[in-house]
C-alpha cells in the first residue's frame, strides 16, 4: 500500500485539533512544517540507538531533522556519543513516575516500565511531524517518503503469521500533529490507567485499544520485522527499516536463523572515523549539517583538502562565511587545486579580508573548470572597492574561458551601467541615497524599490536631487567625503538586513560600511523603509552585525522599518534604551498611487490573475514540501482559470520555474510575463491592470497593493506575514506549507473577485492607513533633513 493511503478517519475524541503555535513565531507566520525523529534510550539499548543513527546518516545522507532521544536517565559520556552522530540532537527526560499508575502485564519488570515511556512523545508539542524509530531498528534505504506525510497516524500493520487482526506495529510511528495534544495524551492515559487493553503489548496495546484500527497504512518496508526472515531468509532489495523485534538484539550476540539479518546489522557498527569517512564518500547531495558534522572531525583528523572546501562550501551555504575561513585554514592546499583556492578566496571575500581572498582567487584561474567563477569573484573585489576597468578585465576574461559563464556577465554588465550618473545636481541640492541598485534583468522589486523610496521624500528622483551610494560598494573615505558634502543620508528600502545577499565582514549587513566611517558621518542619517529580511531557519552567525546595527541605530535621526515584525526582531537585538528610536515606516512600494505624480487608476482592468513563485532559497522556503506545494498550485491553476486568465508574472528568471515545472510535472501551461525586463513605469502599469496578484516575493505582494490591486501572498518567509498582520488583513494569506493549499487559495481568491469594487475600495482603505504614517514620518524628515 502507498504511505499515503488511509482507512476511515479516527475518531473526533480520538483527533483533537492541534494546539496553535505562538502567534510571533516563525512556524505561525510561514506555516512551515517542523518534522523530527524520536526515540526512547536508555544505557541498555544505547548501542542499538548509535547503529540507528548511524544508519540513518549514510542510507538517507540528504536527510537530516532534529531528533528527539527521549531518556530517563543517560551518563554524559553515552550523551557526547549521541551528539556526536547527530548535529540536531536534543534531550527531553521523560516523568517516568507517571507511567506507574498504568496497569502492566509485568509491573516489577524494568524492561516492560520502559515500554511506556515512548508515548512521553504524545507531549511533544513543538513539531508538526514526529516520527518514532524504535532502537532496535536499523535503516536500509530512503524515508523521505514518510517527511511529506501531512496527515493522520501512520504505521505498519503488526505481522504475525496467521493473525488477520488490524493493529499497527509501534516500532515506527509518523504523528501528525493532531495528535500530539494534551487531549490525546489523556486518552492514553485514561486506558493505560485503566488496563482496558492487551496487557503484554504495553505501549503498542494501549495504542490499538484506543486507535481501534482507524491509522494510516504505510508499506511494510518502513519496518521489516525480523520475524519475516525466519530461516536466515535475506532481506529483501527495498526494505527501508529493518526492525529486530524480540528477545534478542543484534548487540547482544543475536539469534540463531536470522545471520544474513544481523549482518545487515552489521554494517552500521562502525567507529566514528569509519562512519565519517563512509559518509563523505557517498554518492548524491549530502545534507550540510551532517557534511559539516561528519566533515569536520575528518578534516582535523586527516587534512583532507577536499573534504574541507566541501565543508567550506557548506558553511557558506548555511551564511556562516567564517565558518568556512577557518576550516580551509586548517588545510594546506597544494598550489594547483584549483577549487579549494577557489572556495578559500570566496570565503575570504565574504568576511572582507579582500586581499587574502584576490591571493587565492588568482591561484584558482590557473585550471579552465575554475577559472571563469574565480575572474568573476576577482570582478566583483574590484568592483567592491570602486575600480570599474579592472572588474570589467576580470569579468571579461571569464567570458573568454567561458562565454556563458552568468556571474561573469554579470559584472561586466555592471561595470557598464554602474550606479546612475551623478552631479547634475550640486552637493548642497542633494541627499545621498544607500540602496540595493538591481542589474539589468535583475530582480524587478529590488529594481522598483530605489525611485519608490526617493518619491517619498521627492518627486525629482533623478540626479539633480539624489547621490546614489551602491550598498554593496565598499564604503570608503572617498564615499565618505562625497556624502558629507550632502544634505543627508538616506539608506533604504529593501531588505537590507540580511546576512547573505552579498556578505561582507564589515557590517555583516548589506550595506559594507565599517563602524569607524559610519561614525564620521556628520550630516542626518535616515534608514527608510528597511526589512529583516532573514528567512524562517535563517540567522545571523556573529556579534558582527549586533554591533554595526547598534551604531546605526545610535547614529541615525530617524530609524523606520517597513513591518513591525521587522521591529519586533531589531529591538530583540538592542538595549531597551534604543528600542524606542526603532519605529514603524511602510514600503513606499506600497503607497505608490499616492507617491506617483499624476496617479490615474486604470478605468478597466485585464481580466487577468498573475501568479507569481520565489526560488531563491528554496529549501528554507519549501522544506519537504515541494512536490506537494506543485501539485496543489496545479489544482488551484485549473480552478483560478473558471476567474480569469492565470498567467506567470516572473520578478525574476528563477521565477519562471513554476511554470517549466508545471508543464513538467502536471501538463498545464501558463503565459510567463518577464517582468524582469520592465522598466518601472510597465511594472506599475501590469499590476495596476490586473484583477488579482496571489505571489510569493514581499514586492509581488506589496507594490501591487500600493497600485491598488487586490493580492493573496503565498507565504514562504515571515516578512509576507508580518505586511498583511499591519494591514490587518492576515486572511490575504495562504501558507504554501497549508494542507489545503489549493482548495483555501480558490476559495479566497473568489470571495475578493466576486465583488471587486469593494475589495479594491478595501485595498485602498488599507493603503490609507500606511500613507497616514507615511505622511507623519516625511513632516518629521523634512525636518531633519531640510529640503
Amino acid at each position: 500500500m502507498n504511505a499515503t493511503q488511509t482507512t476511515a478517519t479516527v475518531p473526533a475524541a480520538a483527533r483533537p485539533a492541534a494546539a496553535a503555535p505562538d502567534e510571533g513565531s516563525a512556524r505561525a507566520l510561514t506555516g512551515k512544517r517542523r518534522i523530527a525523529f524520536a526515540s526512547f534510550v536508555d544505557e541498555n539499548y544505547l548501542p542499538g540507538f548509535l547503529v540507528l543513527l548511524r544508519s540513518l546518516a549514510l542510507s538517507n545522507p540528504d536527510v537530516c531533522e532534529d531528533f528527539i532521544v527521549l531518556h530517563d536517565d543517560l551518563r554524559p559520556s553515552s550523551v557526547a556519543r549521541i551528539r556526536a552522530l547527530h548535529p540536531r540532537v536534543t534531550f527531553r527526560r521523560v516523568d517516568a513516575d507517571h507511567y506507574d499508575s498504568y496497569k502492566k502485564g509485568d509491573q516489577d519488570n524494568y524492561l516492560v516500565r520502559k515500554a511506556y515511556f515512548i508515548l512521553d512523545v504524545f507531549r511533544i508539542r513543538d513539531y508538526d511531524t514526529v516520527i518514532t524509530l524504535d532502537t532496535d531498528m536499523v535503516v536500509l534505504g530512503p524515508i523521505t517518503e514518510l517527511l511529506a506525510m501531512r496527515e493522520g497516524l501512520a504505521a505498519v500493520p503488526q505481522f504475525f503469521y496467521g493473525d488477520k487482526t488490524r493493529m499497527l506495529n509501534s516500532g515506527l510511528l509518523v504523528i501528525q500533529k493532531e495528535y500530539l495534544t494534551d487531549q490525546f495524551c489523556a486518552k492514553l492515559d485514561e486506558i493505560g490507567r485503566s488496563g482496558s487493553y492487551e496487557l503484554d503489548k504495553h505501549d503498542q496495546g494501549i495504542l490499538n485499544a484506543l486507535l481501534d484500527g482507524d491509522f494510516v497504512d504505510l508499506d511494510p518496508k518502513y519496518n521489516f520485522v525480523k520475524r519475516r526472515l525466519s530461516g536466515d531468509l535475506p532481506v529483501p532489495d527495498d526494505t527501508a527499516i529493518l526492525h529486530f523485534t524480540g528477545r534478542h538484539k543484534p548487540w547482544q550476540g543475536g539469534e540463531a536463523g536470522y545471520e544474513q539479518a544481523q549482518e545487515r546489522w552489521r554494517e552500521f557498527d562502525v567507529d566514528d572515523a569509519e562512519l565519517h569517512a563512509s559518509y563523505l564518500s557517498r554518492p548524491g547531495t549530502l545534507h550540510q549539517d551532517l557534511l559539516v558534522h561528519f566533515g569536520t572531525p575528518h578534516v582535523e583528523r586527516t587534512g583532507d583538502v577536499d573534504i574541507a572546501r566541501r565543508v567550506a562550501l557548506a558553511h557558506i551555504g548555511s551564511g556562516d562565511y567564517q565558518a568556512a575561513v577557518d576550516i580551509m585554514e586548517r588545510v594546506h592546499i597544494p598550489v594547483d587545486e584549483a577549487w579549494p583556492h577557489e572556495v578559500y578566496g570566496h570565503a575570504l571575500m565574504s568576511v572582507s579580508r579582500y586581499e587574502e581572498a584576490r591571493v587565492q582567487l588568482l591561484l584558482a584561474t590557473s585550471a579552465p573548470n575554475r577559472a571563469a567563477t574565480a575572474f568573476s569573484r576577482l570582478a566583483q573585489i574590484a568592483w567592491v572597492h570602486g575600480d570599474d576597468t579592472t572588474a570589467r578585465t576580470y569579468a571579461m576574461a571569464g567570458l573568454g574561458v567561458d562565454p556563458t559563464h552568468r556571474a561573469s556577465r554579470i559584472w561586466q554588465q555592471r561595470t557598464i551601467d554602474g550606479v546612475p550618473a551623478q552631479q547634475k545636481g550640486g552637493p548642497e541640492d542633494q541627499l545621498a541615497h544607500v540602496a540595493f541598485y538591481m542589474d539589468r534583468q535583475g530582480n524587478a522589486g529590488d529594481k522598483l524599490l530605489p525611485e519608490s523610496v526617493r518619491l517619498a521624500f521627492d518627486p525629482d528622483t533623478t540626479s539633480r536631487r539624489w547621490h546614489s551610494v551602491h550598498a554593496h560598494r565598499l564604503f570608503d573615505e572617498a564615499a565618505l567625503e562625497r556624502v558629507n558634502a550632502r544634505r543627508g543620508l538616506v539608506i533604504g528600502g529593501g531588505g537590507l538586513f540580511i546576512p547573505d545577499t552579498m556578505p561582507n565582514g564589515n557590517s555583516a549587513w548589506q550595506w559594507n560600511v565599517r563602524d569607524e566611517l559610519l561614525e564620521r558621518i556628520d550630516v542626518p542619517i535616515a534608514v527608510y523603509a528597511v526589512g529583516f529580511n532573514a528567512f524562517d531557519g535563517q540567522s545571523y552567525r556573529a556579534d558582527r552585525f549586533r554591533t554595526s546595527l547598534r551604531k546605526l541605530v545610535e547614529r541615525a535621526a530617524f530609524f523606520g522599518l517597513r513591518n513591525h515584525g521587522s521591529i519586533e526582531k531589531v529591538r530583540a537585538m538592542l538595549p531597551a534604551h534604543l528600542h524606542d528610536k526603532v519605529r514603524f515606516q511602510p514600503c513606499p512600494t506600497t503607497v505608490t498611487r499616492q507617491l506617483v505624480e499624476g496617479w490615474q487608476d486604470p478605468a478597466r482592468r485585464d481580466d487577468t490573475i498573475l501568479i507569481n513563485a520565489a526560488y531563491d532559497r528554496a529549501g528554507l522556503r519549501f522544506g519537504h514540501d515541494y512536490a506537494y506545494f506543485l501539485a496543489q498550485m496545479a489544482k488551484a491553476v485549473k480552478d483560478l482559470g473558471d476567474l480569469g486568465e492565470v498567467q506567470c508574472v516572473a520578478h525574476s528568471l528563477d521565477d519562471e520555474k513554476i511554470a517549466f515545472d508545471l508543464r513538467r510535472e502536471h501538463g498545464i501551461s501558463l503565459p510567463v510575463i518577464p517582468m524582469y525586463d520592465f522598466e518601472n513605469d510597465e511594472i506599475r502599469d501590469l499590476y495596476a491592470r490586473t484583477r488579482l496578484v496571489i505571489g510569493m516575493r514581499g514586492h509581488a505582494g506589496m507594490i501591487p497593493f500600493g497600485c491598488g490591486t487586490p493580492i493573496i501572498s503565498l507565504i514562504s518567509h515571515p516578512k509576507m506575514a508580518y505586511f498583511l498582520r499591519d494591514i490587518e488583513r492576515p486572511e490575504w494569506g495562504v501558507s504554501v506549507h497549508d494542507r489545503d493549499l489549493a482548495a483555501v487559495l480558490v476559495e479566497r481568491s473568489r470571495d475578493l473577485l466576486a465583488d471587486h469594487d469593494r475589495t479594491v475600495a478595501d485595498v485602498h482603505g488599507r493603503q490609507q492607513e500606511l500613507w497616514k504614517v507615511t505622511e507623519a514620518n516625511a513632516a518629521e524628515l523634512r525636518t531633519i533633513l531640510g529640503g
